[in-house]
This record gives C-alpha cells, structure tokens and sequence, in this order.
C-alpha cells in the first residue's frame, strides 16, 4: 500500500497550497514515503522538495485511508499522513515541477477546485487542534462515494 504525507502550512492568514496540472486541484504539498523513512521525515522532505521551504515543527492532525472502487472491486489504496504547522524556513520555489505554488488566504481555500474528501479533512484541521482520521472511497474518476471521518465534524 502507498504512503503519502503532506503538509497545511498556515502563515498569518494564508495557507500554501499546489495547484496539480491533470485536473487543476489544489492541494497540500506533499508526496510519496521512501522505504525505511518515517512520516515526518517525508513531510519535511517532499515538502523542500515541492515548495522549496523546510516546514518546522510540523505536527500530525490526520491519518486516512484512500480507497478507488470500480463497481465493488477495489483498483487501488493509499494513506496519506496530513501535517499542520505554522513556521518554516527558507525561499519558495519560482516554480515546481509538481504544480503552481499559491499563497491562499484560508478563508478561500475550501471554495478552491479540489477533491472533495479534501475538502472535509481541510475544513476540520483548519477549524480545529483535534486529529481527524478518515477513510474516503472514490470512483476511478475521484467522484467520492463514500466518507467516513472521527470526529465527523469540528466543533
């Protein structure tokens, strides 16, 4: 199974987000764990290497199960590890070979183009301190079916 971490990095009243160019969705930086590395090990490094700026103390505010469903059969699964921080180090990159990097004023961010299970887990970590854990099941085509989060919603 495919591991993925990512980061909410929140300056002031912005967060950074990545605009990816298959479908035009904003989301946290963030990328694929290498063997033997540990989930806050990968969310400094993928996101230098997608922004250009070392994330400090980022601390873990969700864990969730990805799962692609065509029809009852399961196509794929992956978790992703969902970071928050505050501060960080270093120049953003001009350009990213991931995307089109974009300082979002936060009270925009949830009416950006994005996955939609994105848009939940986002809505929580923004709006609270509390860890969310979830799994979201999608059609190959990432129209969602199916969320479970807990908590189900912030407080």
């Amino acid at each position: 199974m495919q591991r993925v971490t990512n980061c909410i990095l929140k300056s002031g009243d912005q967060m950074l987000m990545l605009k990816k160019p298959r479908r035009g969705w904003y989301v946290a930086p963030g990328g694929k764990m290498e063997p033997g590395e540990s989930i806050k090990e990968s969310v400094v490094r993928e996101f230098q290497e997608e922004t250009g700026l070392t994330v400090q103390t980022p601390e873990l505010k969700g864990s969730f199960t990805f799962i692609i469903r065509e029809g009852d059969r399961t196509v794929d699964e992956w978790m992703m590890f969902t970071f928050y921080s505050e501060s960080y180090t270093g120049t953003m990159l001009e350009e990213s070979e991931e995307g089109e990097l974009e300082w979002v004023p936060v009270d925009e961010v949830l009416n950006k183009p994005m996955a939609e299970g994105d848009r939940h887990f986002l809505h929580h970590i923004l709006s609270t301190n509390e860890q969310v854990y979830g799994t979201f099941v999608y059609t190959p085509d990432f129209q969602l079916l199916e969320m479970d989060l807990d908590p189900t919603k912030p407080e």
